[in-house]
């Protein structure tokens, strides 16, 4: 059995990364996705499971210690780390996998695994991102402020991505990730 492609959907906090994957999801069937740790607390309307598997920063690190995550990243003062299991075990049975994870861990997974496929999520404007993440009213200020920093940085990366999408419209930009999951041929013919 031929093994499965790694997608990787990356970018600044408050892009649209999560909106797009569960569109994503909705349009093309069989896609497997790997939902990460994390040490941050949970949001309103988040479930545990689905949006994060949260646990303390102890039981972190003894996962990072016995080798268990792919890639992990300390992130706005958090940890995020990617279940090295769950990608495997989906890769191994055949199936598209995405992982949805900040620059940090995309590039680490890049040199891992390098027929992984980087798509990078890109705010039309960090004006715009602001906007974003002050109307999703789950940062401070301050949090807001590194938020907005690190943005900065991370969309001087989009060139090392295989494909970026200006998140400006989410119909049309969901509508490009589709086509670009569709591309690779595997799960062209789930589309619905």
């Amino acid at each position: 059995m031929k093994r499965g492609n790694l997608f990787i959907l990356s970018g600044p906090a408050g892009v649209g990364k999560g909106t797009l994957r569960k569109i994503l999801f909705r349009e093309v069937d069989g896609l497997a996705y790997s939902v990460s740790c994390t040490t941050r607390e949970m949001r309103p309307g988040e479930t545990e499971g689905r949006d994060y598997h949260y646990i303390s920063r102890g039981e972190f690190d003894e996962m990072a210690d016995r080798g268990e995550f792919l890639e992990w990243a300390e992130v706005h003062h958090d940890c995020y780390g990617t279940r090295k299991s769950e990608v495997e075990r989906a890769l191994g049975e055949g199936r598209d996998i995405v992982l949805e994870i900040d620059v940090k861990g995309c590039r680490r997974i890049k040199d891992i695994m390098s027929g992984a496929i980087r798509i990078f999520i890109m705010p039309p404007s960090l004006d715009d991102l602001e906007d974003r993440l002050e109307e999703r009213g789950t940062e401070t200020p301050e949090q807001i402020n590194v938020r907005l920093r690190n943005a900065a940085v991370e969309m001087r990366q989009a060139a090392e991505y295989d494909h970026v999408i200006v998140n400006d419209d989410v119909e049309c930009a969901s509508r490009e990730l589709v086509e670009i999951i569709k591309s690779y041929g595997r799960a062209w013919r789930r589309c619905k």
